[in-house]
C-alpha cells in the first residue's frame, strides 16, 4: 500500500504555496495524496480533481459561523487515516496540526511560506497565529519545511524550534517551462506586439505584498526616460474592472504601455513572450514566477525579497523593495543589454534557463519532501 499524505491548506487560490502543493501532489506518484482546503475550490481545486486527487472543502469565509466547520477537520482526518499530514501556511499549520495531533497522527509536517512578518505586509491576526505556532512548534510538527533561507531565519527569530526546521526550495516542471520560440511568436502576434518593442511582464495577483504601486511608479519613470516598452500585467484581479489599479495606471499616463491580462492558464506562453520579467514585491518567500520566467530563458529583475537574490542570475538585477527609482534603473540596465542583443544577450538568456534546470528541478523537490516526511 502507498504511503498516504493528507495536505491541509488554507485555500486553493492563485498563490505560490498552492502551486507548489499542486505540483507536489501531481508529481509524487509513489505516495497517495488527499487535499483538505480550509476555504473553497479556488484555482487549483479543479486542476487537482482532474488529476484524480481527492478533495475536501471546509468553506471557511467572512461569516464567523463558518469557522464552526473546523470541527469537521478531526473527523475528516479520522476518515482518511493518513500516514502523514502536511500543512501549508499558518492557519493550516495551526488548525491542521492540532487536529492531526488530536486524532493521533504521528508524522505532521508544517509548511512555512513567508519570509517576513511585519505589520505593513502581514495581517495582525496572521502574525498572532504565527507566534502561537512558534509556541507549539516543539510539540506538534515532527518537521517544519521552509521554502527559503530567509523564511527559516525569520521564524527562528520569533521562537520556532530550529531543530525541526529544514529548507526545501521550490522545484519547477521544466516540461512546461522552457524556452520556446513558437510560443513567443504566437503570443506576441495574438497581443499585436511589434518585434522592436521591449516587452516587460509582471505575473502576480493584485495584493498589497506584490506592490503593483511600486511597479507602476517605476514604469512611469521608464516612460519619462523614453523607453519604448509594453508591460503585460497578469494575475488575479489584474483587470480593468479593478478601479484602484486602473485609476493608478491612468493617473501615471501608462494606458498605452500596459496590457491588463487578468488570470491566465497559459503562463509558459506569457513568460516566453517577454524580454524581461519584473518582480516588484515588498514581501515574498521563494518567488515562483521569477524561477518560472528564468526557466523560459527570460531575464529577471526583482526586489530583494525572500530568496529572490538566490534565483536571479545577476546582482545588478536586484534592488531594494519600495524604491521605484532603483527598480526603474535595474530595468534600464537590462533594456540596454537587450538593445545590444547579440551573443552576450543570448548567453544571458541561456544562463537563466540553465540555472533553474541545475538548481530547482521538480524531481529534487519531490525527493526532498519524501525524505522530510519519512524522517524520524
Amino acid at each position: 500500500m502507498k504511503v498516504k499524505v493528507v495536505h491541509v491548506i488554507t485555500g486553493l487560490g492563485d498563490g505560490g504555496a498552492e502551486a507548489v502543493m499542486a505540483r507536489l501532489c501531481m508529481h509524487n506518484s509513489g505516495f497517495e495524496h488527499v487535499v483538505i482546503s480550509l476555504q473553497g475550490e479556488g484555482k487549483y481545486g479543479k486542476v487537482l480533481e482532474e488529476f484524480g486527487i481527492k478533495l475536501h472543502f471546509l468553506n471557511l469565509g467572512s461569516n464567523p459561523k463558518s469557522y464552526l466547520n473546523l470541527l469537521k477537520l478531526p473527523n475528516l482526518l479520522k476518515q482518511e487515516k493518513p500516514d502523514i499530514v502536511q500543512t501549508w501556511m499558518y492557519h493550516a499549520d495551526l488548525f491542521g496540526g492540532l487536529a492531526a495531533k488530536w486524532v493521533g497522527v504521528r508524522r505532521i509536517a508544517w509548511g512555512i511560506r513567508h519570509s517576513t512578518l511585519d505589520r505593513e505586509s502581514t495581517k495582525l491576526s496572521t502574525i498572532g497565529i504565527a507566534y502561537l505556532c512558534a509556541l507549539l512548534s516543539r510539540r506538534i510538527p515532527h518537521v517544519i519545511i521552509c521554502c527559503a533561507n530567509k523564511a527559516l531565519q525569520s521564524h527562528v527569530d520569533i521562537g520556532y524550534d530550529p531543530t525541526r526546521m529544514v529548507i526545501i526550495k521550490n522545484g519547477y516542471d521544466l516540461s512546461r517551462f522552457y524556452p520556446d520560440l513558437s510560443q513567443r511568436l504566437a503570443m506576441r502576434k495574438a497581443l499585436s506586439i511589434g518585434k522592436t518593442v521591449f516587452v516587460l511582464g509582471n505575473v502576480s495577483r493584485f495584493d498589497r505584498n506584490k506592490d503593483h504601486n511600486n511597479l507602476l511608479k517605476a514604469l512611469s519613470i521608464l516612460r519619462r526616460a523614453n523607453l519604448d516598452f509594453i508591460c503585460l500585467l497578469v494575475g488575479s484581479d489584474v483587470v480593468k474592472e479593478n478601479n484602484i489599479l486602473y485609476q493608478s495606471i491612468a493617473d501615471l499616463d501608462l494606458k498605452e504601455n500596459i496590457m491588463l491580462l487578468g488570470p491566465r492558464n497559459d503562463i509558459p506562453a506569457i513568460m516566453n513572450s517577454l524580454d524581461a520579467h519584473v518582480l516588484s514585491s515588498r514581501s515574498e518567500g521563494f518567488p515562483n514566477v521569477v524561477a518560472e520566467a528564468m526557466a523560459c530563458g527570460i531575464v529577471c529583475i526583482s526586489t530583494d525579497v525572500g530568496d529572490a537574490s538566490e534565483i536571479v542570475d545577476s546582482p545588478e538585477s536586484i534592488c531594494a523593495p519600495e524604491d521605484p527609482y532603483a527598480l526603474a534603473d535595474a530595468v534600464l540596465k537590462v533594456a540596454g543589454e537587450w538593445r545590444k542583443g547579440g551573443k552576450m544577450w543570448q548567453q544571458r538568456k541561456k544562463s537563466c534557463s540553465s540555472k533553474i534546470k541545475a538548481k530547482f528541478d521538480l524531481a529534487s523537490m519531490v525527493e526532498a519532501y519524501e525524505r522530510a516526511w519519512l524522517s524520524s
